[in-house]
């Protein structure tokens, strides 16, 4: 199986090769339209600030290639955020995949929500094996909303998606490669989904 990480400058993608090299799979990083479109999973992943990691995807083209993919894909983090119509990070226009907006956790909670927090509500083969109210490792400040693409929830003043799914596309607000074995759990699902 050819499983590709998108390579855009975004993300700290190696922990993510790490966590697939011990499930046996040799991911590959790539910005290479070609080699992505040709992949059998591909790995949205992203860390940092919204507006300059959608600028990054501009120049390389890939803000046109993603959306087209029908594969399955997997957002984290970041990744996830920019699948999204919007975010108030840099007042940013995403790549509109899951019709939901991202809004930042207000002041009155410690931001960012950094650590482990439970999901619950879980919907879809993505969670196979993986318990109710699992804990996940979780580094964000903006959120997406509560919404009809939501697979798993997550209560942090108040409960917000951290699980989206939207036919091939799938996004996890949450870092299953920093989430021991629930998180390789999930990333294990994520291999088998009939694609």
């Amino acid at each position: 199986m050819k499983v590709v990480i998108i390579d855009y400058g975004a993300g700290n993608i190696k922990s993510i090769q790490f966590a697939f090299n011990r499930l046996g799979i040799e991911a590959v990083l790539s910005h290479d339209p070609e080699t992505i479109l040709k992949a059998d999973r591909v790995i949205f992943p992203g860390v940092g600030e919204a507006s300059s990691a959608l600028k990054m995807l501009k120049n390389t083209g890939l803000n046109i290639v993603i959306p087209t993919l029908k594969q399955p894909v997997l957002g984290i983090c970041l990744g996830m955020q920019l699948l999204c119509k919007s975010t108030e990070e840099g007042n940013t226009k995403g790549l509109g995949i899951f019709q939901v907006d991202v809004k930042r956790f207000p002041n009155t909670v410690k931001v960012p929500q950094m650590g482990w927090n439970t999901i619950t509500n879980l919907k879809s083969e993505l969670f196979h094996g993986i318990e109710e109210s699992a804990y996940m490792y979780l580094v964000h400040s903006y959120y997406a909303e509560n919404c009809k693409e939501a697979i798993a929830l997550t209560d942090y003043n108040g409960k917000y998606a951290s699980a989206l799914q939207h036919n091939n596309f799938y996004g996890v607000q949450f870092h299953p490669e920093k989430s021991s074995t629930a998180g390789a759990q999930l990333l294990q699902n994520f291999l088998d989904l009939k694609s």
